[in-house]
């Protein structure tokens, strides 16, 4: 089992750049493609980007391809996402999560087929 931890949220400004991260436990999340997603209240969980196990590929929700970027660092078990410019409908609660499929080169969107989630990081985006 992974256990994961987002850190890097807060209040930030419309305009600013921010970067979130998901430290794993385990060295096997080198072994997963991973995600963020993230939801605002009485919203469903919304994919917003994914990366596979070694990094070599990735997906954006259509939403905010050219401003996030996701990213990892396998050495140090972490997977990162930045956010620039942010926007005010960036305020959400951020999440990162384990693809239940080790490896393969296909990232999924739907939550359900992830296994692992963090508890999440709130991003409050200020005008």
């Amino acid at each position: 089992q992974v256990q994961l931890a987002e850190s890097g949220g807060g209040l930030v400004q419309v305009g600013d750049s921010l970067i979130l991260s998901c430290t794993a436990s385990e060295r096997a999340f080198s072994t997963y493609n991973m995600g963020w997603f993230r939801q605002t209240p009485g919203k469903a969980r919304e994919f917003v980007a994914g990366i596979t196990s070694n990094g070599g590929r990735t997906r954006y929700a259509d939403s905010v391809n050219g401003r996030f970027t996701i990213s990892r660092d396998n050495a140090k078990n972490t997977m990162y996402l930045q956010i620039n410019p942010l926007k005010p409908e960036d305020t959400a609660v951020y999440y990162c999560a384990a693809d239940r499929q080790r490896g393969g080169t296909v990232l999924r969107p739907g939550p359900a087929l992830y296994a692992y989630w963090g508890q999440g990081t709130q991003v409050t985006v200020s005008s």
